[in-house]
Parts: structure tokens; C-alpha cells; sequence
């Protein structure tokens, strides 16, 4: 029981993370709006660039590709979350009986590292060349949340055995 409740406490705590990241996001919307602004601009990327061509310099793009992030971090929280309830009422149960429980956590769990990996390590880090900025670079930060969320769905996954 001890593994279970140590995959449902961390699949939580990625839920908690993120709902509070959407509230971060939501109630100070200017934060991380401007990361987003100046990311997709490129206006930080080294001089003379050739891959200028793809900065978006439209506000209103900006605000949509910042509420769809939110939206993605929003739809990922809940899913983890009401993965993390349904391994919890299913705690006590036989193993394909926990086992399916988690798979909405497992979806979202995914959900979330394909944000990560996707929107910013792929399109924000490569895509808009956010690592030619020195001030506007969140690569460090995607990595990390990526590695913590692979690493907790690797855990998720993993068999549990009679450890207990």
C-alpha cells in the first residue's frame, strides 16, 4: 500500500503544480504574458538572425498563444488531479482494478510532458530560438518540470510487487 500512496501523493503534487501555475498565470497575467511576447517576437535573439522571419510581433497572436499554454496547463491539471482521486478511491483495490485507475493521470501526466517538450522546448526553445536569449530563455525551467513529470509518470507506471 506504502507505493501506492507514494504514486498517488506525487501524481497530486504535479496536479497542485499546475492548477497553481493557471492561478499564477490568471492573476497576474502580465508575468508570464510578457515571456510569451518577447519569446515569440524574438526581439531577444542574437543580432542579424536568420530565422527572424518567424516572429510574430502580433498582440493578438501573443494573447492567443499565451491562453492556449493556459488552457493546456488547465486541461492537464484537471486530468491529473481526477487521476490522482481515482487512484485514491481505488487504493485498497486489486492491481488491474488500480491499474486502470490511472489512467486518467497517466493522460495527463502525458499531456502535461508533451507541453513541456512541445510548446517549449520545441517550439519556444527551437522554433522562435528562445536559447539565443539570455534574458528570455525558459529551456532550463521546461527541462526541469519535463524530467520531474517523466520521471513521476515513469514511477506511475512502474510495477509494484509485494513490496509492501
Amino acid at each position: 500500500m506504502t507505493i501506492r500512496h507514494c504514486k498517488i501523493a506525487l501524481v497530486a503534487a504535479v496536479a497542485f503544480f499546475l492548477l497553481l501555475v493557471v492561478f499564477n498565470n490568471l492573476t497576474d497575467y502580465g508575468s508570464n504574458y510578457g515571456f510569451v511576447e518577447h519569446v515569440l517576437s524574438m526581439d531577444t535573439t542574437f543580432e542579424g538572425n536568420q530565422g527572424m522571419w518567424r516572429a510574430i510581433t502580433s498582440p493578438v497572436l501573443h494573447h492567443a498563444f499565451y491562453w492556449s499554454i493556459i488552457a493546456w496547463e488547465l486541461v492537464a491539471g484537471v486530468m491529473i488531479a481526477a487521476g490522482a482521486w481515482s487512484m485514491w478511491s481505488r487504493r485498497s483495490a486489486e492491481q488491474s482494478v488500480f491499474t486502470a485507475a490511472k489512467r486518467l493521470a497517466v493522460l495527463g501526466l502525458t499531456l502535461n510532458l508533451l507541453q513541456w517538450f512541445v510548446a517549449f522546448l520545441t517550439v519556444g526553445a527551437e522554433w522562435f530560438l528562445m536559447w539565443q536569449s539570455s534574458i528570455w530563455n525558459g529551456q532550463d525551467a521546461a527541462f526541469r518540470m519535463f524530467a520531474c513529470v517523466g520521471i513521476i509518470l515513469l514511477f506511475v507506471n512502474a510495477a509494484e510487487g509485494d513490496a509492501d
